[in-house]
């Protein structure tokens, strides 16, 4: 199998060192930033072709993203490939204790559709700044910007070092199958348990970053037309298809009024009142996604939106409210252009509701209120968030951006991305020139006795 003599290579230069080398990790950084630079114009179109992204949404959230990491990762390197001197305790006294951070080795790196470009450059900026080669798998539904990324690759890497793999979900399949040093996984929580199982198997570290249904809080102390700006932006951003888009919205029921009038003001400034006739909007990946979505809608529970053209796989940005827990758009993860509205009394409702659902992606929380601000974000369990924003928390490299619990395992971007594709060894540099006996057998009282004072 090719793909299996792609591996045996990467492995062999692996053994070579050659990606140890600082410098050589950092041209291949610069290189790769030049040559997406000047792809851009391709990209865009490709990112159009395939969710019929604008040259601005695809700059903003994919192509300038990455260039950011690259930057961060170029600038960064050294002080994060470094060993870094630690205490020695009493006990160990005459030697040197350093942590020194290495690659992994062998990466695979598999994307999603969603937002192909970033997620699948991203995490292999990370992965060559941290010294491993990389064999990468993006989804079979964005084929435009596989195409471009395959020129890119190509353009940058020898096949020995990075290698895109272009072929159907099969070959997925048989990739996760194979001994890897480090899986970094995107996607949907059923394949990250498939591939989280095939790792198991090869006791392969792995990095899964999934989803959920990720709420978004409004209380009665919150700014309400700020409130409903906002999450118009992050819900209906690349038409909802966002792993960390507000799912649904728990609104404190009396301000139900001011902020289900405020978002369809919102939807109509920002997508017009003809959203299906905006150039600038984007449209559902696939067929199945788009059935999929439609059958989501309520026509009863909409307040706004609802309308679809199947010719274009488009659906307008869509309200849905009187929605209840039991509601079908309640029982999975909506990853589309439909944001029910369920309601509350209390915060504390709102808290014992959360923590009984799986930990989600994230959480939003549009309040002024202290206190409850204080109570969401120190009791309830979620990857990730805003206050008074959405999806903003993820377009840093200065934090960590991951799940927790049925959300994804394990995290990424800036420094926390270089150190999740390393392993980081400890290490006691022993001097010769001194050795005490306590250690050794016979082992005596006095010396048992000098180590409790010691270890006190």
């Amino acid at each position: 199998m090719e793909l299996n003599k792609i591996l045996e290579s990467q492995k062999k230069f692996f053994q070579t060192g050659a990606t140890l080398d600082i410098n050589f990790r950092i041209e291949r950084l610069k290189l790769l930033k030049e040559v997406i630079k000047g792809h851009e114009t391709e990209l865009s179109a490709a990112l159009k072709q395939d969710l019929g992204k604008s040259s601005f949404e695809s700059f903003m959230c994919e192509i300038g993203l990455v260039l950011e990491e690259i930057s961060f990762m170029i600038k960064n390197i050294k002080k994060l490939s470094a060993e870094k001197k630690v205490p020695t305790p009493l006990v160990n006294f005459a030697s040197r204790s350093y942590t020194k951070p290495t690659p992994y080795g062998n990466t695979l790196i598999i994307s999603p559709w969603n937002y192909p470009f970033l997620l699948t450059m991203g995490p292999l900026v990370d992965s060559i700044a941290a010294g491993n080669t990389a064999m990468i798998k993006p989804s079979k539904n964005s084929p435009a910007t596989t195409q471009i990324m395959s020129k890119i690759i190509k353009t940058c890497f020898k096949e020995d070092y990075v290698f895109l793999v272009d072929k159907d979900i099969d070959t997925a399949r048989d990739l996760i199958k194979q001994k890897f040093d480090f899986i970094f996984f995107t996607g949907s929580s059923s394949v990250g348990k498939e591939v989280l199982r095939n790792a198991a198997e090869h006791l392969t570290p792995v990095v899964l970053e999934l989803g959920g249904k990720s709420p978004c809080i409004v209380d009665k102390a919150a700014n309400i037309n700020l409130a409903a700006k906002r999450i118009v932006f992050g819900k209906f951003l690349n038409c909802g298809q966002t792993c960390v888009a507000p799912d649904y919205i728990l609104c404190q029921k009396s301000v139900l009024k001011d902020l289900q009038r405020e978002l369809c003001v919102q939807i109509e400034k920002q997508y017009s009142i003809k959203p299906l006739k905006n150039a600038n909007y984007g449209k559902i990946i696939n067929q199945k996604q788009f059935e999929r979505l439609l059958g989501l809608i309520e026509k009863d529970k909409v307040i706004i939106g609802g309308n679809s053209n199947k010719k274009t796989l488009q659906i307008e940005p869509t309200i849905m409210t009187n929605v209840s827990w039991q509601d079908k758009i309640m029982q999975e993860e909506i990853f589309g252009p439909i944001l029910p509205i369920l309601t509350f009394d209390k915060i504390e409702e709102i808290i014992n509701i959360l923590n009984q659902k799986p930990k989600p992606l994230a959480l939003y929380l549009f309040s002024n209120n202290k206190e409850n601000i204080k109570q969401i974000t120190s009791r309830v369990q979620y990857g990730g968030g805003c206050i008074n924003d959405t999806i903003i928390h993820l377009a840093t490299t200065q934090m960590a951006f991951g799940g927790v619990g049925e959300s994804g395992m394990g995290s990424y971007h800036g420094a926390q991305g270089f150190r999740t594709f390393c392993h980081t060894k400890s290490i006691v540099d022993k001097k010769n020139w001194i050795d005490f006996p306590v250690r050794y057998a016979p082992y005596k009282e006095m010396f048992l006795k000098l180590l409790h004072l010691l270890l006190k």
